[in-house]
């Protein structure tokens, strides 16, 4: 028997993702289509006769109309328009059950298109249990293509769609020319002749969203969620970080003990388990925070989400999809320019990943918390606040109003004038299917390890070669980073950094630096000459140090700058990947260095001043 294509297609909350998981379970892949950053799923399963059912997940859209890349490509594939890309035999299309009023537009849209399709009427179950009665046989009469029925969060809640997919003879085209122009007007009709429907939304629904839809007690419940998943993904993510670190610390220890001393064992340690486990360690983080984002969505509550701060952020030319992004980019920029995938606008996902990396994320800390506590006096205001603890909140604020600043003179200047306004749906409330998000967890997890290790295993290689080469002459007597291509390009930046405040050695600790912020403060470790027992002691051991040497408005300065400078080769690594664009690594690069150098000048030169 022959294989057979299908397409799932329909509005985004519909169920086609969690059908496509029933169908293909974990015999699925994931990548983006060619030549755009929109994500493409395919899988495939084996029918009861035997038949080999191919099946691709198209991207969710309202309509398509061409708007953005997610109508585009699901248009396009759907009519065989993409160039290496197979028509689908078969379009399923996928609608909600308990609201056929918006989907059912959508339905006749895809019956435009001519080809053959069938309609899979999702969450039956949940439509019985709202007293909703369809009535198929008069639905696909009105519609004229054939209709089947699924509850993809049950098992064999695919099966009556399995065996119309098991046939030998593939459905035939649908008549496009009989769909009438005014489809508001054609939906109010078929559901008339075909739906009994008791009210339009569930009563459980209308009950929850008076409470999580009020401009007050709604926003105070969405941040408390917020603290919620802001603390998992710190709290829950270190045993599992401590961990990896541990591992990546023994195999280079083995390393180290197996192998002779030379240019092969540094690489070994130091770019190769050294610059992996860099990025490994940010997984644990990364499946915590979409555990909850697939949980939230998968709940019905991520829309609302959405819905309630859509208004307040569109102030700064953002919208309210950008909230979870930009929140999750303070734990690590990584996870929160990979969550940019639920900005359906590519306008506005782009403006979201520009500024995800001035959130303050935690590999800061270790640089903010050496220089506060070598330069900020251990005091209180008012009695009971710490002053050290109120510069690093004012860090964090600096952060925000100024991913919020450049986001409103980004929406100022752009070409592209239209409004956008958020549109989606407002699914009911349900429990998350736990089969659901483990596949997905699943996919993330393949995701960021497939799109991230290359890259960063060649930037490592790379600022390996300038820390190491060509290495210290005989007889020399500092640290063998000063005499490394590093060294001497640290050297050679002094004049450009004097202005700002910064020495040969903070230029030379920057370079290095640019795997990971934190880097930065081992290096400064390493420039300094600087030996302890273990890394608390030598952290202190080095605030003494640079605290006798730099002078308070150098280290203002250097603050002022990692509140900007894009110093994370992992951030912009997965700017590439998520964008397709080099240009667009370009643009972030040098944006965030202007600012991050304008900071530092007009702090130090202030604060020499004083």
């Amino acid at each position: 028997m022959d294989a057979l294509t299908i397409a799932l297609v329909g509005n985004p909350n519909c169920g086609k993702t969690a059908l496509f998981n029933q169908l293909t379970g974990a015999r699925q892949k994931v990548a983006n289509y060619a030549g755009v950053t929109v994500e493409r799923k395919e899988g495939e399963f084996t029918a009861p006769s035997g038949r080999r059912v191919r099946v691709m997940d198209l991207p969710g859209t309202y309509s398509l109309d061409a708007m953005g890349p997610d109508e585009i490509i699901t248009r396009d594939v759907c009519l065989g328009r993409r160039p290496g890309e197979a028509m689908p035999d078969l379009i399923v299309c996928v609608a909600d059950a308990t609201n056929l009023r918006l989907h059912l537009r959508f339905v006749l849209e895809v019956k435009k298109l001519g080809r053959p399709m069938v309609l899979a009427l999702n969450m039956m179950d949940a439509a019985a249990a709202r007293g909703i009665r369809i009535d198929r046989v008069a639905l696909s009469r009105e519609l004229g293509i054939q209709v089947v029925e699924t509850v993809a969060v049950k098992a064999n809640g695919a099966a009556e769609l399995v065996a119309h997919l098991d046939r030998t003879v593939t459905d035939a085209a649908t008549d496009a020319a009989a769909v009438p122009e005014d489809l508001h007007a054609e939906v109010r009709r078929v559901l008339g002749a075909a739906v009994v429907m008791p009210s339009r939304t569930s009563k459980v629904d209308d009950t929850l969203d008076r409470v999580l839809l009020n401009p007050v007690a709604g926003i105070a419940i969405l941040l408390l969620v917020m603290f919620v998943i802001f603390q998992a993904v710190f709290t829950w993510a270190k045993p599992m970080m401590d961990g990896i670190t541990a591992l990546f610390d023994y195999l280079s220890a083995q390393a180290g003990a197996h192998m002779a001393d030379g240019l092969l064992k540094s690489f070994v340690q130091n770019c190769l388990i050294g610059g992996l486990g860099s990025v490994v360690v940010f997984l644990p983080q990364i499946l915590i925070l979409f555990f909850f984002i697939l949980a939230l969505e998968e709940s019905g509550y991520l829309p609302r989400a959405a819905f309630l701060l859509d208004k307040p952020m569109s102030k700064a030319g953002l919208t309210g999809r950008s909230f979870i992004p930009l929140l999750s980019s303070h734990a690590c920029a990584i996870p929160g320019i990979m969550a940019t995938r639920s900005i359906h606008d590519m306008r506005d996902r782009v403006t979201t990943i520009l500024i995800a990396p001035l959130m303050t994320c935690s590999a800061r800390l270790p640089v903010y918390g050496l220089l506060i506590a070598a330069f900020i006096p251990e005091r209180t205001v008012a009695g009971f606040l710490s002053f050290q603890g109120l510069i690093l909140f004012a860090l964090y604020i600096t952060g925000i109003l100024s991913g919020l600043l450049v986001s409103l003179v980004i929406s100022v200047t752009r070409k592209d004038k239209a409004e956008h306004p958020l549109m989606m749906e407002l699914p009911s409330y349900r429990l998350p299917n736990a089969r659901n998000l483990a596949i997905g967890l699943m996919e993330r997890a393949k995701i960021f390890m497939r799109r991230i290790t290359g890259t960063i295993f060649a930037a490592n290689t790379i600022l390996w070669v300038l820390t190491t080469f060509p290495g210290p002459p005989k007889g020399a007597t500092g640290p063998a980073i000063d005499y490394s291509l590093a060294g001497i390009v640290g050297h050679a930046m002094q004049p450009l950094f004097a202005p700002v405040g910064f020495n040969w050695q903070i230029c030379v600790a920057l370079i290095p630096g640019l795997t990971a912020r934190e880097v930065a403060v081992s290096s400064l470790g390493t420039v300094y000459s600087v030996t302890a027992s273990n890394e608390d002691a030598a952290s202190a051991a080095l605030g003494q140090l640079i605290s006798s040497q730099w002078t308070l408005a150098t280290a203002l300065s250097l603050l002022a700058w990692y509140v900007f400078a894009p110093q994370c080769m992992s951030t912009l690594a997965v700017i590439r990947r998520e964008t397709n664009s080099w240009k667009m690594v370009a643009v972030t690069a040098g944006y965030l260095f202007a600012l991050a150098y304008f900071a530092a000048f007009a702090t130090y030169q202030i604060a020499t001043r004083l």
